[in-house]
């Protein structure tokens, strides 16, 4: 018989929840605003993506202190402030005179969800029975899945009947009522010891070094020469502070993120295929509505209807998937995700010539059940090989491997068709094929790596 999880437990997951919930929603809902704001305030293309990227930035760079975050402060006290951080930068945004103050609310909600999003998934690994674990995961995967599902709609809906502000305003208070349904769960919960660990100021700069740079000169390839000095600069600091980071981790007694469990070669396996999962996804996300506009010659209307079925049924498997985990293991779900998102891959790209509008709702739905099957029972198939007293980093690791795929997931993808497009201009379609060929060899190098993994005991 399964243990049973608490009420307080399950309202402190939800609260924390629709904070990460909100978090996510407003990530993706932005990119809908690019053309609006780049009119409304005489911006270009490069300055308005910053929205996304210092996003991105902050939370990659926020997330890897979660662990001393935990160790230093009180579970209630961090979902606290996280959560008025964001309602404040909310209001920023929601009432920004200037795009740089758009920016500022950005970086704010950036910390606030940097806090949220680890601490939602430890709650769940410290307080949820072991038997109970895999449903709880996957419904944490849910909570982001749904939110990027939700978010491109409900930005394109928000901006053409109430405008741009009304993405933030309308969140407000769902926050407020997150924050409430906290303060009276999240005390209740289980509370580690406290330490007094001095925050590592080096430690983070070197962090913040690491993704500023590869972010930033991974996201001017698709801009600029391979060997350009503002592509290769970026990420050549972006690599050096990395490893500095690394050996420093190494050589402390008690480091801000534990970097040798990497050195766990089951974990590290799950890292990559946890990685690669949301290359796909984020990839997909731009070869299919792209395809469907610019070869197709459909409506973005049309393109936005076409991901929505896909990304509510992986929205919806995700707790399911997590119950087979509970039931059977990990490996039989995640294989069979991953191999529904190969053969799909496969056939879209062997018939890249002739993808209806049909064909690609069908197979991205298909791809999307795959994902729900696998991705957030990779995430706890690889916490699984870790010691309690270290999940906090392996969650921390993740994580940020997750907003770092996300960063330059699309670039990647948007850089293949780019260049491959201007090589051959007269042949559009073969930057779309040559993406699904990349996605599908990664996607099957996540089906050996996670093949190859040993069973934990």
């Amino acid at each position: 018989m399964k243990e049973r999880i608490s009420r307080s437990v399950l309202l402190a997951i939800v609260a924390v929840g629709v904070m990460t919930f909100s978090g996510v929603t407003v990530e993706t809902s932005m990119n809908i605003t690019f053309p609006t704001l780049i009119s409304e305030f005489h911006i270009g293309l490069n300055v308005v993506q910053w929205i996304t990227t210092i996003y991105l930035l902050v939370l990659s760079s926020v997330i890897p202190l979660s662990k001393f975050l935990k160790s230093r402060f009180k579970t209630s006290h961090l979902f606290i402030f996280s959560n008025v951080l964001f309602i404040i930068g909310l209001l920023v945004d929601a009432f920004a005179p200037s795009f740089v103050f758009i920016l500022l609310g950005r970086v704010i909600q950036g910390v606030g969800t940097g806090i949220a999003l680890p601490l939602m998934f430890n709650i769940i690994l410290e307080n949820v029975p072991k038997s109970r674990l895999g449903f709880m995961m996957g419904f944490g995967s849910l909570i982001t899945a749904a939110a990027s599902a939700v978010g491109p709609t409900f930005g394109g809906i928000i901006v053409n009947t109430l405008g741009w502000r009304y993405i933030f305003i309308i969140l407000i208070p769902v926050l407020v009522m997150s924050l409430i349904l906290g303060i009276i769960a999240v005390p209740k919960l289980v509370q580690n010891e406290l330490s007094n660990d001095k925050f590592d100021i080096v430690s983070f700069i070197l962090i913040v070094l690491t993704f500023a740079g590869l972010i930033v000169g991974i996201s001017n390839i698709s801009s600029r020469p391979l060997l350009d000095f503002y592509v290769l600069l970026p990420i050549l600091i972006g690599i050096i502070a990395l490893t500095v980071f690394v050996k420093m981790q190494n050589r402390k007694q008690n480091p801000i993120l534990r970097m040798n469990i990497l050195k766990n070669g089951s974990y590290s396996k799950y890292v990559v295929a946890f990685f690669i999962n949301q290359l796909i996804i984020l990839g997909l996300s731009f070869v299919v509505p792209n395809y469907v506009q610019i070869i197709n010659h459909s409506s973005s209307s049309i393109a936005g209807l076409i991901l929505l079925p896909g990304a509510v049924m992986g929205a919806i498997i995700s707790p399911f998937s997590g119950s087979l985990l509970d039931r059977f293991g990990a490996k039989k779900p995640i294989l069979s995700g991953v191999a529904a998102i190969i053969v799909s891959l496969v056939y879209l790209t062997i018939n890249s010539y002739s993808l209806t509008d049909i064909i690609l709702t069908v197979f991205y739905t298909v791809i999307m059940i795959g994902i729900g099957l696998s991705y957030g029972n990779i995430m706890t198939k690889g916490l699984d090989y870790l010691s309690p007293e270290i999940k906090a980093d392996g969650n921390a690791i993740l994580t940020t491997v997750q907003q770092f795929a996300g960063a330059i997931g699309t670039v990647i993808v948007s850089t293949i068709v780019t260049k491959v497009t201007a090589v051959n201009p007269a042949n559009p379609i073969m930057g779309y094929t040559f993406a699904l060929v990349f996605l599908a060899v990664i996607s099957v190098i996540e089906f050996v790596v996670v093949f190859s993994t040993k069973e934990s005991k």
